[in-house]
This record gives structure tokens, sequence and C-alpha cells, in this order.
């Protein structure tokens, strides 16, 4: 199974890695080594998270107050949000549908 990113849930990614490396050289590759294992545990386990919201789940990433969403499709998982979970919780919904 192959995974794509949201055109924003690609972006969210690469500023969370550029904020991260800003507050401490190599964090932000700390960061995206701990999303990017959380998607393979997505991959491996695609139905293992709850659904938060229609067809949406999320998985949470370890280390970091952030969460992976997505949708699994046929033979694809569709990341939604690479999301902070401080951020407002809704924020990512216009992506999906």
């Amino acid at each position: 199974m192959h995974y794509l990113f949201h055109p924003d849930a690609e972006i969210e990614l690469i500023q969370a890695i550029d904020y991260y490396e800003q507050c401490s050289k190599g964090l932000g590759q700390d960061f995206v080594c701990e999303v990017y294992a959380t998607i393979e545990r997505i991959i491996s386990y695609p139905q293992a998270w709850s659904v938060i919201d229609d067809e949406i789940r999320r998985a949470l990433v370890k280390r970091f107050p952030y969460g992976v969403l997505y949708a699994e499709n046929d033979a694809e998982i569709f990341i939604v949000a690479v999301m902070n979970l401080h951020r407002h919780p809704d924020y990512w919904k216009y992506r999906y549908h």
C-alpha cells in the first residue's frame, strides 16, 4: 500500500520540520522520523485508529503533539493533515470530500 499527501498536509509537515529545527538543531529530523514511523504504522494497520470524522482516522505521532489524519482509499492512504493537536480541531475538513 502506498500513501499520498494532500498538498496542504505536505506544507504542514515541512513547516513543522522547519519550526522544530529552529528550536533545536536535529529536532526537525527527529520530528520527521516520528511522522514517517507513524505513516508506516498506518500502512501496516490502516484500521487500527478510531474514526474521528466520516472516513478520517487519526494516528498520534510519538514524542510530539501531532496527529496524522488520513483516509484509506482502495490501495492508498490519503494523508489529509499533519495536525498540531493544539490547533483548532476542524481546520482541515475542507481538504477531504
